[in-house]
């Protein structure tokens, strides 16, 4: 077993944690599992967390992280609120590679809301997505960029279902899921709905971020 320092250790046991939990589930994982594809004792496990049950909550907790990590890389050198909203559509972190076995936790997570913790966790993790997001809507609002018709709360929930529903259905490899014969994308529908005009007018990003990495390419 190599030594490694607490921080790396922790990260360790953590990247470990997702892959287990993502294939088992909560209920069907155990330290033991854990502590063997790790490489580690069970003693190990428990300096860096209280019990299974810790653990979870943790990769729950690093999941929107990752998010909100990624979001920020995306948006941080958009030209307006606008072109930010745009981003923040397409950046779905359920179908990226970094952000798909992590987002695999969730779903089984949600499985588990009949115990309090998990579904506090939870809670947390989906109040600190639906923040952020609603901060951009309004942010566009104020400028003019989107429609006041709606509140930043109930648009932001609005993306968050829509996001939701396809890091659910993205995986299934349901032929023609998400784009028409024309090659018309939901992602498209949604921006065009909520930018109007102005949607028009950063069309041309949608090809320039085309394949690029994880973010613009199998998007809503």
């Amino acid at each position: 077993m190599t030594r490694l320092p607490a921080a790396q250790r922790r990260e360790q046991l953590l990247d470990t944690a997702v892959a287990l939990f993502a294939e088992r589930g909560f209920s069907g994982s155990t330290t033991a599992q854990l502590a063997k594809a790790a490489g580690v004792t069970e003693p190990i496990i428990y300096r860096h967390f209280s019990s299974k049950k810790d653990l979870f909550i943790a990769v729950i907790e690093k999941a929107g992280q990752m998010t909100i990590d990624l979001w920020q890389e995306q948006l941080h050198n958009a030209k307006d609120p606008a072109q930010r909203l745009r981003r923040l559509i397409a950046a779905n972190p359920m179908i990226t590679q970094r952000g798909r076995g992590v987002y695999r936790v969730i779903v089984q997570a949600m499985t588990e809301i009949e115990d309090p913790e998990i579904l506090d966790a939870l809670k947390h993790h989906v109040d600190k997505l639906h923040e952020f997001v609603a901060h951009e809507v309004s942010l566009a609002q104020e400028q003019g960029q989107v429609s006041k018709a709606f509140s930043p709360e109930i648009t932001a929930w609005t993306l968050l279902h829509l996001g939701l529903g396809f890091g659910i259905m993205a995986p299934l490899g349901i032929d023609g899921h998400a784009v028409d014969d024309k090659g018309t994308r939901v992602r498209q529908v949604i921006t065009r709905l909520m930018l109007g005009e102005r949607a028009r007018q950063i069309q041309d990003e949608w090809v320039l971020t085309e394949g690029e990495g994880n973010v613009g390419h199998d998007v809503p």
